[in-house]
């Protein structure tokens, strides 16, 4: 069983950056692909971000393209999401996610696939 604890959420102004973390527990972190999902109230979780066990294979959202850039340190059991040039439509909670994959294989983007979730942070951009 994988415990998630996401920090580092926050205010921020339009053109605004903040760094979210993920930290894992009771699992071996990197037998695990990670994924960042965010939900907006009254909306669908939607997918941002996932990230092979061996961080060399990585997917974004087309909506983070550019902006966004996950990553993770497998010796301390965290996946960080850099968000750059935050925008309103950004606002959300941001939750991480973990499924076991193959080493060079990413989760996909169905929050159905993933098997643990953490708790989610919110994030606020205002205009």
């Amino acid at each position: 069983q994988v415990q998630l604890v996401e920090s580092g959420g926050g205010l921020v102004q339009a053109g605004g950056s903040l760094r979210l973390s993920c930290g894992a527990s009771g699992g071996t972190f990197s037998n695990y692909a990670m994924g960042w999902f965010r939900q907006a109230p009254g909306k669908e979780r939607e997918f941002v971000a996932t990230i092979a066990r061996s961080a060399i294979v990585i997917y974004y959202a087309d909506s983070v393209k550019g902006r966004f850039t996950i990553s993770r340190d497998n010796a301390k059991n965290m996946v960080y999401l850099q968000m750059n040039s935050l925008k309103p439509e950004d606002t959300a909670v941001y939750l991480c996610a973990a499924v076991q994959r193959s080493y060079h294989s990413t989760g996909s983007n169905q929050p159905r696939d993933y098997d643990y979730w953490g708790q989610g942070t919110q994030v606020t951009v205002s205009s």
